[in-house]
């Protein structure tokens, strides 16, 4: 459900003209990022979920993405938000029968292939480690804009999606009722740190 979750980083998949000669590091803004997970919910309605605490480690080479890397860790507990009090929820969210945060207290995405033909889209591939388990995601990801912060730090904006089936990690709960299908999908801005 995760492969989040490392999407957000994608942007280092693209291709794109700027100074950045090197593997350069870059954090999240957090103030305009956003990780949200979807899925049917018996037919009724589409459902989600926002993913609220990770930390990222990326070295991003915009001039050649095959050297860049991306490792994202997310705090699971405390790290779910389904909107104001939705505690029930939450709490079955975290139970054994979904996120089992009580063993499996994180998730992790580390990036392994990121491929683009014209430097505004491309995919990212990597491994999402969830409850105890590592599987490949791939993530279609599109630059939207490369400029500056105020301070002259590099600035990327980016959005990526990708479609996971949770049981493959083993989150097969109410499976087909609610659906195994979960989609992805990551509004995110990266700064250049230091």
């Amino acid at each position: 459900m995760l492969r989040i979750l490392a999407v957000t980083s994608a942007i280092a998949g693209l291709t794109v003209s700027t100074a950045l000669a090197d593997p350069q590091p870059f954090e999240f803004d957090r103030t305009h990022t956003e990780i949200r997970a979807t899925w049917d919910h018996q037919g009724y309605s589409h459902q989600s979920l926002v993913l609220t605490a990770f930390e990222a480690d990326m070295s991003i080479d915009l001039e050649d993405p095959s050297a860049s890397h991306i490792d994202v860790v997310f705090a699971l507990d405390g790290g779910l938000w389904v909107g104001a009090d939705q505690d029930d929820f939450v709490e079955h969210l975290e139970s054994a029968d979904l996120f089992h945060i009580a063993e499996f207290p994180t998730a992790r995405f580390v990036s392994t292939d990121f491929e683009t033909d014209n430097g505004e889209q491309g995919t990212m591939r990597g491994e999402l480690t969830m409850l105890g388990q590592t599987h490949e995601v791939s993530l279609w990801v599109e630059l939207r804009k490369v400029g500056e912060t105020r301070d002259g730090r590099t600035k990327l904006g980016l959005n990526a999606n990708t479609t996971l089936s949770r049981s493959q990690w083993g989150m097969d709960y109410a499976v087909p009722a609610v659906s195994d299908a979960i989609g992805i999908t990551i509004e995110a801005e990266l700064v250049s740190a230091g």
